[in-house]
Parts: C-alpha cells; sequence; structure tokens
C-alpha cells in the first residue's frame, strides 16, 4: 500500500509542546544555571564524553533590557553553545539572522515524503542544489519533556498524542480494511486451470520447434492428488528438468513421491506451500533417491548439487533456458554474480564451485547457509577466484566472528556486506551489514495511540541536559523534533548534520527556546534525500554496531553469540577466597587518655553521638575519627592535612562495592551467577551480550523487563523500567548505566512492592570482621504493584524510596515482620538467614577481588538494600556509602534477634561507633 502524502512543511505549527516551566531552574531558585551538557549532537552523540561549558560572563546576569541584539553580543552570549553544536564558523551570522526572525525556511528546501508503505517518512530536497556548509535551516522541537512525565502529557495534552502519532506514523491500523487492495470493478476474474497449462506448454513447444518441454511450472491452480495422478505429467514431458508445483493442494506423501520420481532427468523441483511440506523430510529421502540427479529441492539445494544449482543461481539456466546447448564450452564461465543465499548448503567444496568454473566471478553472497567447511577451508578456497570483490556471509557465521578478520583474511574483497573493506578497518566495525531493515513499532488495533507513541518515541526522541555551577541537573531533556527535523533518516554516510541549541533572546538561560539546528555537509543536489548519522561521533569503541539495534534489526545470531560467551565467562570467573581468618580488631584508644575527637559533617552523628569515649570536634586536623559524607582521596588528605593516624570511614578502593556497574562486576568475578544476583550488565562495556541475552528471552517467551540505573546515584534518579528494547540503547545516553533484570515478580506487601535496609559494619577487610546492624528497617511503595504498562511512568508504584519525593509510609519494622509472616505464611528467621548468608557473600567478593580496600585506619558502614522475590529468595540491590539514617535515629523498635530488647533511635550511633571503635557488639551480629 502506497500512501498518497506530502507534509506541509512551508507553515510553522499551530504549537510547540514544551512543558518544562522548570527546564531551565535549579533547584536554588537564587542561584542561575549556567551551564548546559549537550548529550546529543545528533540523535546519538550522548555516549561520546562531552564537557560540561561555562557560559560566558555577559550570559550569567544579563539584564532582561539588554538582550542579544546584535550579532556580537549574539556571539558573546552563545559562543560556548556555537562552538559544542560543531556548527561552522561560516553559517554563524546566518543562524543569528534566522533566530532573530524566527525564519523557518525549510518548505522552501525540503519536501517531507512516505516510504516504507507509510510506515516512516524521508526528507528529500527539493531547491536546487544545496552546497555544503552554504545554509542552516531551524528545526522546531515539537514536544520536549522529562521521562517521567511522558506519559500524562501525551494523556492530558490536547492533540498532543495524535501529532506525535502522526510524525511517527503510528496513528494508523496496518490490518484496516482500508488497506486492502480490491481488484477493479467489473473485470472478470479469469483463472486457467492445470490441464489447460498443460496443453498450453506442448503447443508452444511445439510451435517453437521443441520436441519436449523442460521447465514446467504448474503453481497456486487448486492441484490436489488426484488432479496431479489425473494430468499424466510423466507421460507428456518425459525430459522434464524443472518442475514447480508450488501452492497447491498436495497431501499424500505417497502419491506425490511416486508421480516425481518417474522423471529421471529432473534437476530442480518445487513443492513449496503445499499440505505435503510438512513431511518434508520423509518425502525428500524418497525423493532424492528415487531422482539421483535432484540438485535443487524447495528451493534448497541437495547434497547432489553441481553445475546445473549453480548455473540456475547465476542466472544461466531458467525457463527460456533449461540446460545448455553447446557441450564443449563452460556454462558458468560468464558468471559475474552468484546469489547463493539460504539454499542449505552444507559445503562449498564442489567441481564446479572454483575459480577454473567461473574465472569472472566478482560478487558472491552466501548468507544463511549451515556450511560445515572449516574456516580455513572457506579462506583458501574464496582466495582462489582472482575476481572475487565482494562478498556477502553472516557475521558472526561460517567465517568467523567479525568484519575485521575476515576483511583480513581476504584482502582483494572490497566490499563486505555492502561495506567497503578500507571503512572496515577505519571504524573497526565488528558488525557490518547492508541489509539492515529498519525497526518499526509494533502494535494492534486496540493498543491506545499514547502507548503506541510511548512506543515509537525512542526512534525519534533527542536529548540533552543542563547543569549549573555545581552539578548536572538530575534528569535529562528530551525532546522530538518536528515533522522535518523527524524525516531524517539514518545514512553512514549522511549529507546533512543535526544538533541542538538553546537560543537565549533576553540573555539567560531562563529565556532559552530550544531549537535543533540543521546544515548539509556534502554537495546535495536537488531529488537527494536528506539523511543524517543517528551515531555521529561513535566508533567501534563506543559499541556502534550493537547500538545501530535501536533503530534496525541487526543479525540476531551476532549478539546470541556474545551472551553464550559472556555466560560461560561468568562461569569460569569463580575465584577462591583468600581472606584471613576472623579476628579480633582492636579498638582505638588515646595515649592520654581523652576521648576519642570525632569530626563530622553529618548532623545526625553531631547530635546522636553522646557517649563519653567520643567527643565532637570542629576542627578535622585535630580529629581522632574522621566522619563524613564526602569522598576523602589523596588529595584531599593532602589539602586538609589528614594523615595515616586518623581514621576515616571510608575504605581505599571502595568503589568496589558503592558504584554499581564495579559491585556487578566484583560479585561476578568472585561467585559468577549467584541467584541473588539479577543478570546484570554494564551498558559501557557489555551491550552485545545484554542484546543477546534479550533476543534470547524474546524466543523463549521469556520476560523481558529491565531496570536502567546510573552508575553512581542514589534516590533512583535517572532510573527507567522498560520492556523496549530501543528504549534500552537509547537510555545509554542520558550517562553511564547498567541494565538490570526487572524482579518482575517481587514479595508484596499487601499488595505493595517493598525493600529493606541493612547497615553493615566492617571494622576490616583481612582479615574481615563485618557486623550486621540487628536493625533494619523496610521502606514501601505508595501504589499497589502492577505491570501495567502505563504504571513503569508511576514512580510511587515502582519504586521504594519516598524520603525525597512521594509521601513515606512508614512501617514498624516488627509489626511488618509479624503482618508479613501471617500474610505469606512464612518464618521471617528463615528469610533473615539467607539475607545475612547473601550480604557476608558480597563483602567476602570485595575482599577477595580487590584485596586493596584492605586500610588498617579504615572503619565504615554501609547501607545494603535488598529485596524478596516470590520464593522469598533475597536480591541484591545495592550497596550505599554513608548511608542515610533517619529511620534508624529516629525511630525506637524492637529488636528481633538475640535479646530482643528495646532499640532506641537515638542510640544508633552510640552502638555503630561502639562496634567499630571500642570492639563492642552490642545491638549487632557477626557476619
Amino acid at each position: 500500500m502506497v500512501i498518497e502524502e506530502q507534509v506541509d512543511i512551508n507553515i510553522r505549527y499551530l504549537y510547540r509542546v514544551e512543558i518544562l516551566p522548570e527546564a531551565f531552574r535549579t533547584e536554588n531558585p537564587h542561584k542561575s544555571p549556567l551551564l548546559l551538557s549537550l548529550h546529543s549532537h545528533s540523535i546519538l552523540n550522548s555516549a561520546q564524553p562531552r564537557p560540561s561549558y561555562t557560559l560566558p560572563p555577559t550570559a550569567k546576569n544579563m539584564p532582561a533590557a539588554a538582550p542579544p541584539r546584535t550579532y556580537e553580543d549574539f556571539v558573546k552570549v552563545h559562543g560556548v553553545l556555537l562552538a559544542a553544536s560543531g556548527l561552522p564558523r561560516s553559517l554563524h551570522r546566518r543562524l543569528f539572522d534566522k533566530l532573530s526572525s524566527e525564519t523557518f525556511d525549510g518548505g522552501a528546501y525540503f519536501q517531507v515524503e512516505p516510504c516504507e508503505e507509510g510506515r516512516q517518512r524521508r526528507l528529500v530536497l527539493t531547491a536546487g542544489a544545496l552546497p555544503r556548509e552554504s545554509d542552516v535551516f531551524l528545526v522546531d522541537h515539537a514536544w520536549t519533556f522529562r521521562l517521567p512525565d511522558a506519559y500524562n502529557q501525551l494523556l492530558e495534552l490536547p492533540g498532543l498524542a495524535q501529532r506525535m502519532a502522526a510524525l511517527m506514523c503510528v496513528d494508523i491500523d496496518l490490518n484496516s480494511s482500508d488497506a486492502e487492495e480490491t481488484e477493479g470493478v467489473g473485470e472478470e476474474n479469469f483463472k486457467l486451470n492445470a490441464a489447460d497449462v498443460v496443453e498450453n506448454e506442448i503447443r508452444e513447444a511445439k510451435e517453437k520447434g521443441n520436441d519436449t518441454v523442460r521447465w514446467l511450472e504448474l503453481e497456486e491452480m487448486d492441484i490436489d492428488d488426484d488432479m496431479l495422478l489425473s494430468l499424466e505429467l510423466t507421460s507428456k514431458f518425459p525430459d522434464l528438468l524443472a518442475l514447480s508445483l508450488c501452492g497447491n493442494k498436495l497431501k499424500n506423501v505417497g502419491v506425490v513421491a511416486e508421480e516425481v520420481t518417474k522423471f529421471k532427468s529432473l534437476r530442480a523441483l518445487w513443492l513449496n506451500n503445499n499440505p505435503v511440506e510438512k513431511c518434508d523430510v520423509q518425502m525428500e529421502q524418497q525423493i532424492l533417491k528415487g531422482c539421483p540427479g535432484l540438485e535443487i529441492y524447495n528451493s534448497r539445494f541437495t547434497p547432489n548439487y553441481g553445475e546445473w544449482a549453480l548455473g540456475f543461481c547465476g542466472g544461466v539456466y531458467g525457463k527460456d533456458n533449461p540446460d545448455f546447448g553447446h557441450q564443449g564450452e563452460s556454462p558458468l564461465k560468464n558468471i559475474t554474480s552468484l546469489d547463493l543465499s539460504d539454499r542449505c548448503i552444507r559445503s562449498l567444496k564442489n567441481k564446479p564451485f572454483s575459480p577454473v568454473e567461473m574465472p569472472l566471478l566478482s560478487h558472491l553472497n552466501i548468507r544463511g547457509n549451515p556450511l560445515e567447511d572449516s574456516v580455513s577451508e572457506l579462506f583458501t578456497l574464496l582466495k582462489r577466484f582472482p575476481s572475487l570483490q565482494s562478498l556477502e556471509v553472516d557475521i558472526p557465521g561460517p567465517l568467523g566472528d567479525n568484519a575485521v578478520e575476515i576483511a583480513e583474511s581476504l584482502p582483494n574483497i572490497y566490499l563486505l556486506n555492502g561495506v567497503k573493506a578500507s571503512k572496515i578497518f577505519e571504524t573497526g566495525k565488528l558488525l557490518v551489514d547492508s541489509m539492515l531493515q529498519p525497526r518499526f513499532p509494533e502494535w494492534t488495533a486496540e493498543e491506545s495511540v499514547v502507548d503506541r507513541v510511548v512506543n515509537a518515541m525512542w526512534l525519534y526522541a533527542m536529548t540533552y541536559r543542563l547543569a549549573d555551577e555545581e552539578k548536572l541537573d538530575e534528569s535529562s531533556v528530551w525532546y522530538v523534533m518536528d515533522e522535518l527535523g523527524s524525516a531524517l533518516r539514518h545514512s553512514d554516510e549522511p549529507n546533512f548534520r543535526v544538533a541542538p541549541f538553546l537560543y537565549m533572546p533576553e540573555g539567560t538561560l531562563e529565556s532559552a527556546v530550544s531549537y535543533s539546528i540543521l546544515w548539509s555537509i556534502r554537495n546535495v543536489d536537488s531529488g537527494d534525500e536528506c539523511t543524517r548519522d543517528f551515531l555521529f561521533g561513535i566508533g567501534e569503541d563506543k559499541q556502534r554496531s550493537a547500538r545501530l539495534t535501536a533503530y534496525f534489526h541487526t543479525p540476531q545470531n551476532y549478539f546470541l553469540q556474545e551472551y553464550k560467551k559472556f555466560c560461560q565467562n561468568l562461569q569460569s570467573k569463580r575465584l577462591p577466597s583468600s581472606l584471613g581468618k576472623s579476628s579480633f580488631v582492636r579498638s582505638l584508644c588515646r595515649s592520654d587518655g581523652e576521648p576519642l575527637h570525632v569530626y563530622t559533617d553529618i548532623p545526625q552523628v553531631e547530635e546522636f553521638l553522646t557517649r563519653p569515649e567520643f567527643v565532637i570536634t570542629s576542627e578535622m586536623k585535630d580529629a581522632d575519627i574522621i566522619w563524613t559524607s564526602t569522598q576523602v582521596d589523596e588529595e584531599v588528605k593532602k589539602v586538609t592535612g589528614i594523615t595515616e593516624r586518623q581514621v576515616i570511614n571510608q575504605f581505599p578502593f571502595e568503589a568496589c562495592l558503592v558504584m554499581k556497574h564495579h559491585l556487578a562486576d566484583t560479585v561476578q568475578k568472585a561467585h559468577g551467577s549467584p541467584e541473588w544476583l539479577q543478570p546484570t550488565y554494564n551498558l559501557e562495556t557489555q551491550l552485545s551480550p545484554l542484546i543477546g541475552d534479550y533476543f534470547s528471552r524474546e524466543k523463549d517467551g521469556t520476560n523481558n523487563l529491565w531496570i536502567l540505573k546510573p552508575w553512581n546515584m542514589a534516590r533512583t534518579i535517572d532510573t527507567t523500567v522498560t520492556d523496549n528494547l530501543s528504549a534500552i540503547i537509547r537510555m545509554m545516553e542520558t550517562g553511564p548505566k547498567i541494565c538490570q533484570k526487572y524482579i518482575e515478580h517481587p514479595a508484596l506487601f499487601q499488595g505493595k512492592k517493598f525493600d529493606l535496609r541493612y547497615v553493615v559494619l566492617v571494622r576490616s577487610i583481612n582479615p574481615l570482621e563485618l557486623f550486621l546492624a540487628d536493625v533494619f528497617w523496610v521502606r514501601l511503595a505508595n501504589n499497589p504493584y502492577t505491570l501495567e504498562k502505563r504504571s513503569l511512568f508511576v514512580y510511587e508504584t515502582h519504586f521504594t524510596v519516598m524520603n525525597y519525593r512521594g509521601t513515606i509510609n512508614h512501617k514498624n519494622t516488627p509489626d511488618f515482620v509479624k503482618e508479613f509472616e501471617q500474610e505469606h505464611n512464612v518464618q521471617w528467621l528463615d528469610i533473615h538467614e539467607r539475607v545475612r548468608m547473601m550480604i557476608k557473600s558480597v563483602f567476602e567478593a570485595a575482599a577477595t577481588v580487590q584485596p586493596e580496600m584492605h586500610s588498617p585506619t579504615s572503619r565504615a558502614i554501609y547501607g545494603v538494600d535488598v529485596m524478596l522475590d516470590t520464593n522469598f529468595q533475597p536480591k541484591l540491590l545495592e550497596v550505599t556509602y554513608c548511608p542515610d539514617c533517619t529511620r534508624a535515629c529516629k525511630y525506637d523498635t524492637e529488636n528481633l534477634f538475640g535479646t530482643k530488647n528495646v532499640v532506641k533511635g537515638r542510640d544508633f550511633y552510640n552502638y555503630v561507633f561502639g562496634c567499630l571503635f571500642l570492639g563492642e557488639e552490642n545491638n549487632v551480629s557477626r557476619l
């Protein structure tokens, strides 16, 4: 179906949706946002590390009365942004003129056209030739949003979902009756029957002076077993070489096999799309035995294939030329292109497949064949073809796992899977494929427009992140370009480039309006499609080939093999423990008998550490113990004068625990893939095995819901739950992340999701001295748990940390445990013992994998977050440095273990410090 449609881009659209009233403001209203981190020069450019640029002084506090009215002012205010965009300096003034006058003149140069049967649109240059870097065009943003707000905006803003659906080509029902083609009215549907075709073939052969018919096609003629017998084909066509009976109603294996084996000269037989095809193996054996010369059976090569089958694929043989008439000549000598794809070929070692028979062969396609020849045998064979310059082959496949190795082994190959060998070497591409098909969103007619848009937007959205003087904005800004910009399709060799740009008409970020700017980077002629590189600036060192999967159907086999290797590697990474035996670590004491001096920047420690053995000091240099929420590295020690005698509440190299990607790596190196760690991938280095895992689950029909977490952010900032593979890959643009299999079936408490916060006290790494605080607490989601698609955007359904957003639904731990036991008919002590063993294993892994953590002047506490699945198996979520212990200090609770005494919240830091620094074990248990 071709949709006759053109999109009018000569006018600016009636409205732009930029629902970000706070987008250019920081949390502190008294602080001006000064920085802009442009995460995307093009749709995926954010994966390349980008600096944050400080705006010039004129941009910081420029009064509203002095906007950049001149070009010079414009450059002063936007200089850093201009440099970040990559726009050539020669186009800066042109951009200023168009921004100042709000000139959207793309409609005079471009036209948006439907393609891919209406599933996509493309942008075509309709004006005269456009030389390289000769003009710049403004592209409006049709929708700007923060990800958690996307679903509600589509529901609530009039017209937004409909416009996005049309822009993303998901506003039609693909199987609707309107899309069906109908035959012309009044025309008679005339169809020859099989008997008529047989007679016509005989008559035409006689008219041409041929004494026999060698090629017969009887396709889709409703031939059943009885009719096949009545046609008496063997008596009428005794010398038949090729017979096609595709698309008929043949059912009886015995009848079909007996009839076709009467053709003793048969070289090709097609029975595709008949009921007997289900009995293919049984029938094939009978037919091959009765037709020893058969080379093609149901489009596949038989083990007997040779010169005729190769000639058929090379265009030598066909209906008009079923055999080679000049016996003295080599029939394959003029073949230059040979397509052997999907022929079920198990070996290319065949006498006719040789440079002697095909000296001119320049293009060869061997995709989709289960070749059993060794890699070295195949390379040796292919090197012998003197003219072979273009090869198409599965990667990974019979020639190896990556394109670079194949191109190196076949130095005469110019094109590999349609990509220049020189380009493969230049980019280091491992996976190349000229036949990649676009990844279109899928939906059903019953699916809402909003759900369709949410699924499709990852093929169109782009992103950047704002920053102030101190930190990046916590969540990224996503945006969708208007119909003109969104029609730019991908090319590895594009002719245009796109970059986001913030225009500040009043000279401040508060007045900024976001656009994209578009300019040609090659000479473009009228009628040419306008393209951009979705992966601009991203090479194979940033997993370019794998990231293409967000937009195209890349070869699944490659990623499945990478996943298999990843799993095998995990199985081989279990390390033997080298820990010393547990022993008592000495307590601290001052030689002068004075209390231990504690410096802290944590108000709770200052307020609640009341034991006489400790005294708070405001001077870091005077402290025996430094208890801080900030990282203390060698540079900080040097600046502050911290000495080796002072004890600090952190261990060196503790990043192996408290950064999420390092935590997963630590556990995997020590324990492989324990049941308490969900499958976890570092997206910066392990995207290919993740994609393989996703495809494997998709094939098996198992759950494919994943959670993406930033490496080093707390409070679920920039954390997303999704089952959309394109979304997973695109999320890499907002900063380094891990992707972890979501616990889709957690244990629930009164229908709501929860997790548990434990506090671990570490006195020593070697020997390992661990203690678990007897007091832990539960964190509850506010909404009932559901996997309904819309709920994935609802924080209070899928997340439990409500200290910073949402309403805290505090539950006293003893009450929770009692009610949980009643609800699920379990013993909490059994669950607690599993949690204890898991936590011990985590810290044993760190001590084994990272022995450099050991430091005699370190003591620390860590928060360990745990979730239970429906089998009450604990799952490790994360480990937190210097955890927020507000609840531990605020609430009195009963000790559920040991003495069962009441633990006062105000005593929390007293017994923590007693354990770590005085050798006590009150309200803690040794692990």
